[in-house]
């Protein structure tokens, strides 16, 4: 072979495996995560979310792509997201919060979304039914309305003779008139009086304890964006009139609040990776049924009860998944 041949042999054969490795890569699977308020507050959730698409085979970065986004408890700002997420064309969204849910459901009808916890799924039109969702959404219930008389129950084993029930709520806030019904009926049951104090704006919280002070013996406050935001004033003013407070996140115990009960949201989140793990696979979400939580958390603020002067019964503390000294 003529060296003038050979030279051009070997640059078309070391050319192609470069022209090869220059072709663009496959388009990996895309998750959009719609995070309810900021990376720090939902840290353990995403967490828990991710650890369960790695043991599912779906490693970020190498089998599979994740966009996250954060609503900072934006109605508005959760559209614009969703808005986001479709024109990226993710193969499903993932959220967390009756408010998110619905902002995605508002943007699109076609692409998959996952929501990791929402309140009465039925009731508020996230879906068809339980069994047969029906649509583009699936996922878990907070079983919010549920649990409402539960939360009554154990303020009620909390405090003997309480007979007088404050509760808070925020009517713009999708689940309350549901989880308002279930908690009044709870507490008819048990003989204990409610009045209902609405606030709409930060503004309000102050005022709604001028009315409550002197005619309740406890609070409930009906969790949303509102009253998580404003948990530091509402237990700081809910403390100044001796009120004892039931939530139903950590998050207000936490902060001074007396106790919470509820799902525990980190099992909800890795149950939330395996519908995104059947929906990458081919699943429909109007196939996957939506499930309920099977792990619940108390918590308990022991300095809380002591400042206010509560002698907790030892059976409820014994129940605690955590007592917070």
């Amino acid at each position: 072979m003529k060296r003038r041949e050979f030279m051009i042999l070997l640059g078309s054969t070391a050319w192609r495996p470069l022209a090869a490795r220059a072709q663009p890569l496959p388009k990996l699977p895309t998750i959009g995560v719609l995070g309810p308020v900021n990376a720090e507050a939902a840290g353990q959730w995403t967490a828990a979310l991710v650890q369960r698409l790695r043991e599912l085979g779906w490693i970020e970065g190498r089998t599979v792509a994740i966009e996250y986004r954060w609503a900072q408890g934006r109605a508005e700002r959760a559209v614009e997201i969703a808005d986001e997420f479709v024109r990226l064309k993710v193969d499903v969204i993932v959220t967390s919060g009756t408010t998110n849910v619905m902002a995605a459901r508002q943007v699109t009808s076609v692409t998959p979304i996952v929501f990791a916890a929402a309140a009465d799924p039925i009731g508020n039109g996230l879906v068809a039914s339980l069994a047969r969702p029906g649509g583009n959404a699936t996922g878990l219930s907070n079983q919010s309305t549920d649990l409402a008389a539960k939360r009554i129950e154990l303020l009620r084993e909390a405090i003997p003779h309480l007979n007088r029930l404050a509760i808070m709520i925020n009517p713009a806030y999708p689940g309350t008139k549901f989880e308002m019904a279930e908690g009044k009926a709870a507490a008819q049951t048990l003989g204990i009086e409610v009045v209902d104090h609405e606030i709409l704006r930060t503004e309000d919280i102050a005022p709604a304890f001028d009315e409550i002070k002197g005619h309740a013996q406890a609070l409930r406050v009906v969790d949303d964006r509102l009253t998580f935001d404003n948990r530091v004033l509402i237990n700081t003013l809910a403390f100044a009139a001796g009120l004892p407070t039931m939530y139903g996140f950590r998050a207000q115990v936490e902060t001074g609040g007396l106790m919470s009960y509820g799902p525990n949201f980190r099992d909800l989140s890795r149950r939330a990776a395996d519908y995104v793990d059947k929906i990458l696979r081919g699943s429909k979400p109007a196939d996957l049924p939506v499930q309920q939580p099977t792990r619940f958390d108390l918590f308990i603020n022991l300095k809380t009860a002591r400042a206010l002067g509560l002698d907790l019964p030892p059976a409820l503390l014994a129940r605690a998944d955590e007592v917070i000294e």
